[in-house]
């Protein structure tokens, strides 16, 4: 039986990181809370004086004055607040305040108002943001690697099922020598369909708390998690603002989680989404010029593949011999036991883009290859990760390589 390690290296970064994370955004909103906390205190004081001074002069009462600056609130969505709101400043509303900087949501409805803090903000945002977005990337990676091992299981399960696996089959170096899970790769479709259900449950469960503890329609809260989540950030609408609530620490916790959940899901679904689209257009471009000339539309109908999504030309055949390392990427018997669209030979050779990293991924991950393959240092950029990360470091290594 093989034998999982504790803790490699790759989780051990990541767990690293995320706890750098946590330490870096409880730091900030300590140094936030420290230096917009006592402006906060003294706007408000001098506005009490001047609203008992107004009433006092113009004998007005005070309660028809509030009445009236509601009103104008309510049109002219006022800076100012009549109703005692929850502190701004103080730490968990300064902690709220930085989650939203390095995420990039930028809801608006809190921003420094000393100069200190506007330059501390430069300086904590250029790292925040650098750091969040290689924490999401990583998460990416991992969400990759889990959904790849669920989806293998229920492969196997359904081979053996239909008896083409034996009962006591079990994943390891063997895997080669099995003939219908050999160069079994999961499809990138079905990756992108599990992460679009899960991110509409998750908006649905959070929608739902929001609606029963802030008082907004259901419509108006899946409009907050969705501009929430994609960190577009509008701050017309923005959760945990009230001066209390019931179960006040529960729904904090609750609403900090369902933010970074719903964060991280919709990027990893943007990540999948945008390699689609990408794919596509290069299909219509392809469809485009093969039109208009008839000799390279005669070749590409001669050598198209049965559900490639991206049309090339087919390459040579000792390209098509195996790796250094003696595995070989069986890419058609792939495509045909998985029903992947994607012909993973052709976008390596036509344009080494995101979806030739994903797929390649979820290979290497579903088939239990390690990822410390040895190969061509020219195209081992598959294993250094999946999205923009993997991108930057397949530059890096070519440029490396070619000084």
């Amino acid at each position: 039986r093989r034998r999982l390690a504790p803790l490699n290296e790759d989780n051990g970064r990541f767990l690293l990181l995320a706890a750098l994370i946590a330490a870096y955004l409880s730091a900030g909103a300590t140094v936030f809370s420290a230096l917009e906390s006592p402006s906060e205190a003294a706007a408000q004081l001098r506005w009490n004086r001047t609203l008992h001074n107004f009433s006092r002069i113009f004998n007005i009462s005070l309660p028809e004055l509030r009445a009236f600056l509601r009103s104008y609130e309510a049109a002219m969505a006022a800076g100012i607040r009549v109703d005692a709101l929850r502190p701004r400043w103080d730490f968990p509303g300064a902690f709220y305040f930085v989650g939203t900087v390095v995420s990039t949501i930028g809801f608006g409805m809190t921003t420094p108002a000393t100069v200190a803090g506007k330059l501390f903000l430069i300086v904590y945002g250029l790292f925040g943001c650098a750091g969040t977005i290689l924490f999401f990337n990583l998460f990416l990676e991992r969400i990759i690697s889990l959904l790849a091992f669920i989806m293998r299981a229920c492969y196997e399960r359904q081979l053996q099922r239909s008896g083409l696996l034996p009962p006591n089959f079990r994943r390891g170096p063997s895997v080669s020598g099995v003939g219908s899970l050999v160069g079994w790769k999961p499809s990138v479709y079905h990756v992108m369909l599990i992460l679009g259900i899960f991110a509409i449950t998750l908006s649905c469960c959070a929608s739902a708390m929001y609606t029963a503890v802030e008082g907004w329609n259901y419509v108006d809260s899946l409009y907050y998690c969705f501009v929430t989540f994609s960190t577009i950030g509008f701050g017309d609408l923005v959760s945990n603002q009230k001066a209390a609530y019931q179960h006040q620490g529960l729904y904090r916790f609750g609403n900090f989680i369902f933010i970074l959940m719903g964060v991280c899901c919709i990027y990893s679904l943007f990540n999948v989404i945008s390699i689609i689209i990408k794919q596509v257009l290069n299909w219509v471009l392809k469809k485009l010029e093969c039109r208009c000339c008839p000799k390279c539309h005669k070749s590409s109908t001669r050598l198209s593949r049965r559900n490639a999504i991206t049309p090339g030309a087919r390459l040579r055949r000792h390209n098509v011999a195996m790796d250094a390392d003696g595995q070989y990427d069986s890419d058609t018997e792939g495509r045909r036991l998985s029903g992947e669209m994607i012909s993973m030979r052709e976008l390596t050779a036509s344009s080494k883009v995101s979806l030739a990293i994903l797929q390649k991924q979820l290979s290497e991950t579903a088939n239990g290859y390690p990822r410390n393959v040895c190969i061509n240092t020219r195209q081992n950029g598959f294993s250094a990760g999946v999205g923009a990360l993997a991108i930057m470091n397949n530059r890096l290594a070519e440029t490396s390589d070619s000084r």
